[in-house]
């Protein structure tokens, strides 16, 4: 059975407090004590002890019992052992975890008024209730405002817990998210180069035998793609968006699908930034595996030019169009949004998505 509460904060500490049960004692052993003082105190002391432990576990109404019956102790015990006034200590220390700074407070003098009306009513020495009042003051306004920043520790411990949950989980959808854009793609283009080497094996083999090749080099690209991606990068490799343009234009070949590419090249050089060219390479790496994998399109066309202080990025097929957003077009809204900016889709006679990203200020990483 644990006596205290699986708390850091408490450790040691609260067994140190009771060295204060020598206070009642030492008044028996400089007074010369009777034989019914001393079995008084010791009783008071044994119920003490566990009203004390139970205080670590108790909060609200149940901590103003529990603390109200550690001072009936003291109420009592004056009468037989002066030293008894330590138990208002105790129960001023225990009205912390009653609530709010406000209603601990509240608590504190409602339990120094009745000593001061026991000391009343029954002419009590001032040595008696003097000490009494005055510490149960100190360590009661002391416990209750530790109390309160415990609380407030507690409560910014689970706002950080939670901070670092959503983290978690927003991570783990920016690597899903990654690695849906940089396997879609070249995942698309191995199953169709794989259709193609089928379809000309007997016809051609040479044909099968280049394009069963080519499944190998992109694999092998594939590999160090993730590898990269788990090491924190982005982009699919060091040639940005120019090297995804080109990487269209392989996947479309293979496809059969026709392009028509249109690169303001000032963009790319000079007025891109790095996170920018990053987030439109992923775009247009997810809207060509679109165009292989749905659009049964014959022609792709693909533009990027500049607009007022915006970067236009545009991917249109003659294909069938029409069809609901996928994981891929989520994600590719999400990144650009998270950099101010916004996807327009529209799928009639073809689709066509359309990115468009706030130009980087110079000094943008």
């Amino acid at each position: 059975m644990r006596l205290l509460p699986d708390d850091p904060a408490l450790k040691w500490v609260p067994y140190l407090w009771l060295v204060y049960l020598a206070i009642p004692f030492m008044s028996l052993i400089l007074g010369g004590g009777s034989g019914l003082q001393w079995g008084f105190t010791l009783a008071a002391t044994a119920a003490f002890l566990p009203l004390y432990f139970l205080g670590y576990w108790l909060s609200g109404w149940r901590a103003v019992l529990n603390a109200f019956a550690v001072a009936a102790l003291g109420f009592l015990g004056v009468f037989v052992n002066p030293g008894a006034n330590v138990f208002f200590v105790y129960a001023a220390a225990a009205l912390g975890p009653t609530g709010p700074p406000a209603t601990g407070t509240r608590w504190l003098a409602a339990l120094v008024g009745l000593v001061g009306l026991e000391a009343w009513l029954f002419d009590l020495h001032p040595w008696i209730w003097g000490p009494g009042i005055a510490f149960s003051l100190i360590v009661g306004a002391v416990t209750i405002h530790f109390a309160e920043v415990q609380r407030k520790n507690a409560r910014l411990r689970l706002a950080r817990e939670e901070v670092e949950r959503l983290a978690k989980v927003a991570e783990r959808e920016r690597i899903a998210r990654d690695l849906h854009d940089l396997l879609g793609h070249t995942l698309s283009v191995v199953v169709v180069k794989a259709e193609l080497a089928v379809k000309t094996f007997e016809k051609d083999p040479r044909r099968a035998l280049q394009e069963i090749l080519e499944v190998e080099e992109i694999s092998r690209n594939a590999l160090g793609e993730v590898r990269r991606a788990v090491e924190g990068y982005r982009s699919s490799g060091s040639g940005g968006l120019d090297e995804e343009v080109e990487n269209a234009r392989r996947a479309l070949a293979g496809a059969r699908v026709a392009l028509k590419v249109a690169v303001d090249g000032e963009i790319v050089g000079e007025k891109l930034g790095p996170r920018e060219e990053g987030v439109l390479a992923l775009a247009l790496r997810e809207a060509v595996t679109n165009v292989i994998r749905h659009a049964r399109a014959t022609t792709c066309k693909i533009r990027v030019f500049l607009e007022g202080a915006e970067a236009h990025l545009e991917v249109s097929d003659d294909g069938r169009g029409g069809g609901s957003e996928g994981a891929g077009l989520s994600g590719m809204r999400e990144r650009v949004v998270s950099l101010g900016g916004r996807v327009v889709r529209t799928a009639e006679g073809g689709t066509r998505i359309e990115v468009v990203l706030p130009l980087a200020r110079k000094g943008s990483p």
